[in-house]
């Protein structure tokens, strides 16, 4: 069937230096505000093409492929996210819509897949809004916009429109912070944090063993959510100063401590889970055995999937 048009948008993962972890009411609203590195080689490329539609009304008609495969799974959460979203899309209903998409990563193995994947496809549904209306934003709007879509999908995909580093959620400590759409942070970022070097270790091949959804969820009877709000807003504070400074040892100090709280918080839920590899647990002893032997500025973070380790280095210790 010809297309009659058809946009591709690739959009990276990012890693959260300070963690978004339990929600508030509402449709995908963080419980506490997050910042987060964009990764630049993992990432989803999604094209999304639009069809006559085989029907008449309002109902939406989708074929999605993941990496070139039918993926049904996927395509009924897809459908789920569009027929939120579709007021504000009417192109949703009026033609047939064919997604591919594929990442440079593996699925469901910590790095957040659903943030680059949600992330590329709001921007390509932006994208092609904007074609068939002939109604153009701004690139800053177009951003925004692309964001606020993206979080409903997913919480984490709204910082991921944006390159380098993000945050989202309301605070006092960021001017024009908001829980519905992400925000760039570049601009204020130190130059020892914009060629940072990350790597990231699989520690473990095994899917992680409980979702996102059902983690944020936990927060809610969590004995200690109160008081990890409270961390996160002043490390968030603290973390926006050290980016400013450029000063990595209290970068370091406040991601390893989000890291290992995430985990912690995870353990002290009901029901507990342990989603920290055993190997992860020996990378983060090797990386601080390693950087107190030779004094170089080497950072862990893990995320909720646990067999994922990132570290962090300056590019100038990279070479030594």
């Amino acid at each position: 069937m010809k297309e009659i048009k058809q946009v591709t948008w690739r959009s990276p993962s990012n890693i959260a230096l300070v963690k978004y972890w339990g929600k508030k009411s509402g449709i995908q609203i963080s419980a506490n505000p997050s910042i987060s590195f964009t990764f630049e080689n993992c990432y989803s490329e999604t094209s999304v093409a639009l069809l006559p539609k085989e029907t008449k009304g309002k109902d939406i008609e989708l074929r999605f492929y993941f990496d070139g495969k039918s993926n049904l799974a996927f395509q009924l959460k897809m459908i789920q996210f569009f027929d939120s979203i579709k007021k504000e899309f009417p192109i949703l209903t009026q033609y047939g819509l064919l997604i591919h998409s594929a990442n440079s990563f593996p699925h469901s193995s910590g790095i957040a897949s659903s943030a680059s994947a949600m992330s590329a496809l709001s921007m390509a549904l932006c994208d092609l809004q904007e074609q068939m209306s002939s109604r153009k934003l701004s690139a800053d709007k177009f951003l925004q916009r692309a964001s606020h879509f993206a979080r409903l999908g997913s919480g984490s995909a709204a910082r991921s429109v944006y390159p380098y580093i993000a945050q989202w959620g309301k605070t006092k400590h960021i001017k024009g912070s908001s829980d519905e759409y992400a925000l760039p942070f570049e601009k204020n970022l130190h130059k020892v944090f914009r060629d940072f070097q990350n790597t990231i270790l699989i520690a473990s091949s095994e899917e992680k063993k409980v979702s996102s959804r059902v983690g944020h969820s936990l927060m809610k009877t969590n004995p200690f959510a109160k008081t990890r709000y409270a961390q996160a807003e002043k490390n968030l504070k603290e973390l926006t100063v050290a980016l400013k400074k450029g000063d990595l040892e209290k970068f370091g100090a406040i991601t390893e401590e989000e890291a290992m709280t995430l985990h912690a918080l995870m353990m002290c839920s009901t029901p507990s889970f342990v989603l920290m590899a055993p190997s992860s647990l020996t990378m983060i002893q090797k990386i601080r055995a390693f950087r107190e032997e030779t004094k170089l500025p080497v950072y862990f973070t893990l995320d909720a999937g646990g067999p994922i380790f990132t570290c962090f280095i300056p590019k100038t210790s990279a070479k030594r």
